[in-house]
């Protein structure tokens, strides 16, 4: 079980590969570093291991890739604060947050 992401919440998210083609999926939940300027946007879950992501992370580079939870669980920004879930943030098109950029 995820301490950043409620169960609720990842059910709702797609499978792993189940967007695959498409030109604009929805980035369902926003992480983010508080004492930094790493972001990440979920887009699909792994059903079968409940740890693997695919997603849009803002870092040094933006990118889309795969991170775990359970990665993202034990990181900590230059001031010891962990990563926190964006809870005003809504699932949105995957292109509307590129374009804020």
């Amino acid at each position: 079980m995820s301490k950043l992401i409620p169960q609720t919440l990842l059910s709702d998210i797609p499978d792993l590969y189940a967007t695959e083609g498409e030109t604009n999926p929805l980035c369902y939940v926003k992480l983010f570093t508080p004492d930094s300027n790493w972001t990440w946007y979920i887009i699909e879950f792994s059903k079968a291991d409940r740890n693997t992501c695919y997603g849009y992370v803002q870092g040094l580079e933006s990118e889309l890739g795969y991170f775990t939870l359970e990665e993202l669980e034990s990181i900590h920004g230059p001031l010891g604060l962990a990563i926190e879930r964006d809870f005003s943030f809504t699932p949105t098109p995957f292109a509307i947050i590129k374009k804020s950029e």
